[in-house]
């Protein structure tokens, strides 16, 4: 039981950095080492004391980093098994779209294959960004997830891994985020086009994915600021205003919550465009607190900061009540 345990923990641990469909996969790193090299020779930037700077890589924040991700990588192999999956929220969908239209209405029979792919991949692709949007949203505006999320903007250092950087709680929220938005999509899709609706993928990966990962989004959780055209990041957010998602200035709290488009940060005014230079600091607030990355804490205190929420409700319910 313990070998299998073991085996599986580390053909996971491989599989993060092998598969093109996992964000570190070794040739997204790979492009994002290039881009950020011609980016800091572009700037002007000796790229050695930023690229491989210990104070980064090996700042106690980035080794909380790299143990979270062993941490959580070893508690999913028990916790994935108990979450309900998409072929299950699927099935149950595309039925009950059987039983409240009454009939199945087939459409696009005579369109090529390459049109339905392409719709359903595009529309895929803007349900799942539109849904990490807006969990990313409620995870900073609602304090009882709030107390969860904060964990992750505790890094005080950037590096790829910090994406990892979540409590099992919010890994929970976005793996049925992933279910759900999966499980619609397949259900419409084969619903309506019939087994002729699938993913344009690369590499096993679906284009918009693949592209989004090739062009440096691990530099998001980095220290390289590279920033886009201001009119380009009125459609996409780029690595350095991902940056400021992570500031400690109180003007860039909840700002900037897109992965790739932002036009949802601009739909809903929370969108701040990066700038050449910028220099920030990452982290809760600019005071460290001396145990500001002790793992025991990291992992217990979002609960205790939960229950303090939900008593305080309570409270201010019981006091708003009338009197009997």
């Amino acid at each position: 039981m313990l070998e299998q345990v073991l085996t599986d923990f580390y053909q996971d641990l491989i599989q993060a950095f092998s598969e093109p469909k996992k964000r570190v996969f070794w040739g997204y790193l790979l492009c994002s080492l290039v881009i950020a090299i011609c980016w800091l020779k572009w700037s002007q930037v000796r790229f050695s004391s930023v690229l491989f700077s210990k104070k980064i890589w090996w700042s106690e924040s980035a080794k909380t980093d790299y143990l979270i991700f062993l941490i959580n990588r070893f508690a999913f192999l028990f916790i994935a098994p108990l979450l309900v999956t998409q072929l299950a929220v699927a099935t149950w969908l595309f039925q009950s779209m059987h039983e409240w239209i009454g009939y199945r209405p087939l459409i696009g029979e005579d369109w090529p294959a390459w049109a339905i792919m392409g719709l359903f991949t595009v529309c895929y692709f803007l349900l799942d960004d539109f849904s990490r949007f807006f969990v990313h949203k409620l995870l900073h505006e609602v304090p009882a997830l709030w107390a969860f999320h904060k964990v992750h903007h505790s890094a005080r250092s950037l590096t790829p891994i910090t994406v990892f950087r979540t409590h099992p709680v919010e890994g929970v929220l976005f793996s049925l985020r992933s279910t759900l938005v999966q499980a619609i999509s397949i259900a419409f899709f084969v619903f309506f086009f019939g087994k002729r609706a699938d993913l344009i993928t690369v590499l096993g990966a679906g284009i918009f994915t693949f592209l989004f990962n090739l062009t440096g989004s691990n530099l998001r959780h980095s220290h390289i600021a590279l920033g886009y055209w201001h009119w380009l990041e009125k459609w996409l957010i780029s690595p350095a205003q991902h940056q400021i998602h992570h500031s400690t200035k109180p003007a860039h709290f909840d700002k900037n919550y897109g992965v790739v488009l932002s036009i949802w940060d601009r739909i809903t005014g929370t969108l701040v465009y990066s700038e050449k230079g910028q220099q920030l600091e990452f982290g809760l607030s600019r005071q460290r607190l001396p145990d500001e990355q002790n793992l025991i804490k990291i992992y217990t205190a979002p609960f205790f900061e939960l229950g303090s929420v939900l008593l305080s409700k309570i409270r201010k319910k019981s006091k708003e009540a009338p009197n009997s």
